[in-house]
């Protein structure tokens, strides 16, 4: 089994570095409209939301495209009051003429599919009042139906000074922004009368039933308390080429075709309703790259790649197209911690330049879409890592590209992807309920504290939501749905904050306010205190198809000391407790368990501790 990566933005310092490049000269900007084809009917709706302080502000607009096409976009509004100035924007070229303000878009936004969208934003400036705009126009047309609001940060914003300092970007290519939501609203509910079985659908997580893994639910049945969660669904993961054979699967006694054949027989038992089983795809060669608790058996040097594609690959996908296996639905996660470390840790490690100059990654990865995508009853997640990882700039937007790299190299393009996945095997939580990413505390924003680092996202739902508008933005269908593996970022328990600190100093207000009560942002390995999160479902938010848990609970990230094995995973003083850390993780302890086995393996300590520190609670 894998383990949870490294983050892998740039050190704290590097970022601080970049601050001063990444502010917006606003006159230096010329407000050239980008041309747009002279047929297009344009309808939109501008969503304008912003927190505030006294003589500051910071905004967020998301552009929705409700009519034709657009090869480019002019944004323009006037502030109410002259007052009021853009000192700094991102996501688009940003300029004002008076109280007029022009926004035209970046290469990357400039397109917008009808129903598309896309999320740009700026900090400000005020005196005396700070109404909101309300006339926003899409080349030259007004976008009727906004409804503007502007209201303070939804978590506390505690004793702002008369004079905060100026909310920047770390790098100067901005990557898109969203509000993050404290409680994500539910999708609409989904559909009482399931398609035909075997019909390829938007969301293979709805109206569904959850495969139950007979090895995994046997090893939960056998703690005391295991009972209450043996029987959730959890993920397959094929970690090297033996994994796919009957009884070859280290700590699982069952190959690929047996659980399938498995699956069939809960499919049949459930009556009507279909049946989602959930496979990971994961053995790249150079497999994590930046990592050594779960490196993998294939390497670049030896002809991995080949082999990866004829003994891995094509072995899986010709399982799967098995005719009795039709009437499932298989949802694939690809290749985690892949390629957001061709992003981040290519001047780090030797492997993963070896993976990004050999374009093995890339090239594996567009393989089994290929492969995959082909089956019309197999669905198509990739990995995306999680907001600290991805959440800085200058890793956001150059991910993004990737992204739609890989993807327009496949057969179908674009279509060849049915979602992507956050968090997975991560510990990072779903929502912070007590401050957010527009939250400041005596005149310092959030993202000044050590634990944000000046990261653009504090949580999972708003890196993905986030993640999943730039995406459609880049040209991916508005179809995409995202995942978030829940399996461990509960963090209940009885260090749980109930209520927002009331410090007003931002590193003790974050500290004292956040639920994810990892010791940095950074460690990932059988982190101490962790609990299981939401229990899978579908729907929950808008933009997601479900809540997953892709890492079962209770198998080990890696070794907490060297254990030789067979299954070519080393030990990564990430699992050790008495290590102190890197430059990584800022030099911090590891916060991993001690007595840990081999990733995969079962821990039975672990999963007592995930089931105490349950979020929700577990009855």
């Amino acid at each position: 089994m894998r383990s949870t990566p490294r983050p892998g933005a740039v050190s704290s310092t590097v970022r601080r570095g970049l601050v001063a490049a990444a502010v917006l000269a606003l006159g230096s900007t010329a407000a050239v409209a980008t041309a747009t084809s002279a047929s297009a009917a344009v309808a939109c709706k501008v969503n304008y939301s912003a927190s505030e302080w006294q003589g500051g502000m910071s905004a967020n607009l998301t552009i929705q495209n409700l009519g034709d096409a657009l090869n480019g976009w002019t944004l323009t509004f006037s502030f109410p009051n002259s007052s009021q100035k853009v000192t700094q924007g991102w996501s688009g070229n940003w300029s004002q003429s008076g109280t007029n303000v022009t926004v035209t878009p970046l290469d990357w936004n400039k397109s917008l599919s009808t129903g598309g969208s896309a999320s740009i934003g700026f900090n400000g400036s005020w005196s005396g009042s700070n109404p909101a705009p309300t006339d926003f126009k899409i080349n030259g047309v007004a976008c009727n139906g906004t409804g503007p609001t502007q209201s303070p940060s939804a978590s506390p914003s505690v004793s702002p000074s008369a004079s905060p300092s100026p909310r920047v970007s770390p790098s100067a290519s901005p990557s898109p922004r969203v509000s993050p939501s404290a409680s994500p609203s539910p999708s609409a509910s989904p559909s009482s009368s399931p398609p035909p079985p075997g019909t390829h659908v938007d969301n293979p997580y709805a109206d569904a039933t959850g495969y139950v893994n007979p090895d995994w639910s046997a090893s939960a049945k056998s703690e005391p308390g295991g009972s209450r969660v043996a029987n959730i669904s959890t993920a397959i993961w094929l970690d090297r080429i033996a994994a796919i054979s009957s009884g070859s699967a280290g700590n699982n006694s069952m190959g690929l075709r047996d659980h399938l054949d498995e699956a069939v027989r809960q499919d049949a038992a459930n009556g009507s309703a279909p049946l989602t089983i959930q496979v990971v795809i994961y053995d790249l060669p150079n497999r994590d790259c930046s990592a050594l608790a779960s490196n993998g058996e294939l390497k670049i040097a030896q002809d991995g790649l080949a082999r990866y594609k004829s003994e891995y690959i094509d072995v899986i996908a010709g399982i799967m197209a098995d005719s009795k296996y039709s009437n499932l639905r298989i949802v694939t996660i690809i290749e985690p911690d892949s390629l957001p470390n061709l992003i981040t840790n290519v001047n780090n490690f030797q492997a993963c330049q070896e993976a990004q100059s050999s374009g093995a990654y890339v090239q594996g990865v567009q393989y089994a879409l290929n492969k995959l995508h082909a089956i019309k009853n197999v669905y198509t997640y990739v990995d995306a890592a999680h907001h600290a990882w991805l959440g800085w700039d200058n890793n956001f937007q150059p991910m993004v590209n990737l992204f739609y790299q890989v993807a327009t190299g496949t057969t179908a393009g674009v279509n060849s992807i049915d979602g992507f996945i956050v968090n997975t095997a991560n510990f990072a939580a779903l929502t912070e309920p007590y401050f957010n990413i527009n939250t400041s505390v005596n005149g310092q924003s959030v993202r000044q504290s050590h634990w944000v680092d000046w990261n653009w996202y504090v949580d999972e739902s708003s890196f993905a939501t986030g993640l999943r508008n730039a995406l459609v933005s880049k040209g991916f269908p508005n179809t995409i749905g995202m995942l978030v593996d829940t399996s461990r970022n509960g963090w209940g328990g009885s260090a749980r904050p109930t209520k927002a600190s009331t410090s007003t100093d931002v590193n003790t207000f974050v500290n004292e306010s956040r639920v994810d009560r990892r010791i940095h942002a950074g460690n990932w390995c059988n982190q101490s205190g962790a609990g299981m999160g939401e229990r899978p479902r579908a729907n929950p938010a808008a933009g997601f198809d479900a809540y997953v848990w892709i890492k079962p609970p209770g198998e080990s990230d890696g070794s907490s000391s060297a254990i030789d094995n067979d299954e070519g995973k080393g030990f990564d003083r990430m699992c050790d407790p008495t290590y102190t850390g890197n430059s990584l993780n800022g030099n911090n302890m590891s916060g991993a368990l001690g007595g840990a086995p081999v990733s995969g393996h079962w821990f039975s300590a672990q999963f007592q501790q995930l089931m105490q520190n349950a979020y929700p609670p577990l009855s």
